[in-house]
């Protein structure tokens, strides 16, 4: 910014300092990021200050469990796929791709969408719906049939204005682009028109489409390749699911790493749809194997991507092999287990025997941690406005460690001290030495760790 030389642009330089900076009275020109009592997660620095070297970012993975379905059905096969996963009160639907290739990596027959149901998300039955043929009997789950079906991925939609008959949606296509399709319970689909709606990319992948409740538009994402011929991701977003707009190619920060990237996996985080958070699949065009990785965003369009695969070709099993390990769209909270987050992905893609599905488990809010090893450091977050009256923490303390939270006013003066933290919890109310009497208001946060681990924050 050039100097004003005039009392009067001494005033317009003020005047746009202050528009640039939230000031807090008493304190340095610093950002105050609004949090209201929305949970925060410490996936990236939005609401992080400083950091000491004790400090790093660590990128978790999730816990391998069981095989939850195997695509083992004559109208299924080993290339069945575009998993996605929702709730709907107290059930949980999967749609997917059924098909099967052949020993040389070619289709046997045509590809169809199916529904599957559970009531725990971890045992999940085929109904059988009566609509569709194959093989001379309708006894399947087949719930749709034609191009759509090589990528068909769904959503329950959310948006207040969206009458019942569409209150599932879904895009689907291949060559020409993504058509939209609607439904009023997940089994019973038809075209919302028949021209695609988004035709500018290549949809050989798994597209997806949601309500973003926290933007209040659709927003989609969805595959084509970039100048240099890298796989990568398109987004656009829409208020009629329909008509698309603002199209824009993903980007991230720089130094990021031009890769190859198949799927996005990309939906609101459950518990604070003001993140998105995707798990787009790597994929090594050498030896087309594919593995996930995490990336995270606060706009829709600029995302933090992770290094680390979160599920690397190494966990349990036959994921070392072409396309054997893209993660389903979706992830679920089952019942009676309220501090995990369940997640699914793909296994033994293109072999001998039936592909798979196998759940994981990541802790709640647990994608990415603050984390300190023996010798203890500190954080600090940036002045957040808030309007809470307790503070809740989520984090994981191992033996030997430590964790302690300090509150400080605009003044830098420290009104509130922990005792110290142990064990692990879950938007745990943190409990005071010196009590701050919290009431909304403007803060910021001081914590001390020493082999501890930390997930998330929020004033309740």
């Amino acid at each position: 910014m050039e100097p004003f030389r005039t009392a009067a642009g001494c005033v317009i330089r003020l005047t746009v300092l202050m528009l640039m900076f939230r000031l807090v009275p008493g304190a340095a020109a610093e950002e105050v990021v609004d949090i209201g009592s929305r949970l925060e997660l410490f996936v990236d620095d939005e609401i992080v200050l400083e950091r000491d070297s004790g400090i790093s970012r660590c990128v978790v993975q999730p816990e391998p469990r069981e095989v939850v379905f195997t695509m083992d059905r004559p109208w299924e096969g080993n290339t069945s796929g575009c998993f996605a996963v929702f709730q709907s009160g107290s059930v949980y639907r999967m749609i997917y791709r059924g098909w099967q290739h052949d020993e040389k990596k070619k289709p046997v027959r045509p590809e169809v969408t199916c529904l599957a149901e559970s009531t725990d998300g971890i045992h999940w039955q085929r109904p059988s719906l009566g609509l569709f043929e194959f093989n001379g009997s309708t006894q399947n789950n087949i719930v749709w049939q034609g191009p759509e079906s090589h990528n068909f991925t769904f959503f329950v939609d959310t948006c207040p204005r969206t009458p019942p008959d569409m209150r599932y949606r879904a895009l689907g296509g291949v060559w020409t682009g993504l058509t939209a399709l609607v439904s009023p319970d997940a089994v019973h689909w038809r075209r919302l028109q028949a021209e695609p709606v988004i035709t500018n990319g290549t949809f050989d992948s798994q597209n997806l489409a949601f309500w973003d409740s926290h933007r209040q538009e659709y927003r989609a994402y969805w595959r084509y390749f970039d100048e240099n011929e890298i796989r990568s991701i398109r987004t656009a977003v829409s208020r009629d699911f329909i008509h698309w707009s603002q199209e824009a190619d993903l980007r991230y920060p720089p130094g990021t790493p031009a890769e190859h990237l198949y799927t996005n996996a990309i939906q609101p985080y459950m518990r604070a749809p003001h993140l998105l958070i995707g798990f787009p699949a790597r994929y090594d065009p050498e030896t087309s194997q594919v593995e996930p990785v995490l990336m995270t965003s606060r706009d829709g369009v600029l995302f933090q991507r992770s290094a680390e695969a979160v599920i690397p070709p190494t966990a349990p099993e036959d994921r070392s092999h072409n396309r054997s390990n893209y993660m389903a769209w979706g992830m679920l909270q089952l019942p009676d287990r309220p501090h995990e987050i369940s997640v699914y992905a793909t296994e033994n893609y293109y072999e001998r025997t039936p592909g798979r599905l196998r759940r994981f488990v990541y802790r709640v809010d647990g994608f990415a941690a603050l984390r300190c090893g023996a010798d203890s450091g500190s954080v600090r977050t940036k002045w957040l406005k808030h309007t809470g009256h307790e503070l809740l923490l989520n984090y994981v303390v191992r033996a030997g460690g430590s964790l302690q939270v300090e509150i400080l006013d605009s003044q830098d003066r420290v009104i509130g001290r922990s005792r110290p933290l142990t064990g692990s919890a879950v938007d745990r109310p943190v409990s005071w030495d010196i009590d701050p009497h919290l009431r909304p208001g403007t803060v910021s946060l001081k914590f001390t760790l020493k082999n501890a681990d930390l997930y998330s924050l929020r004033f309740q």
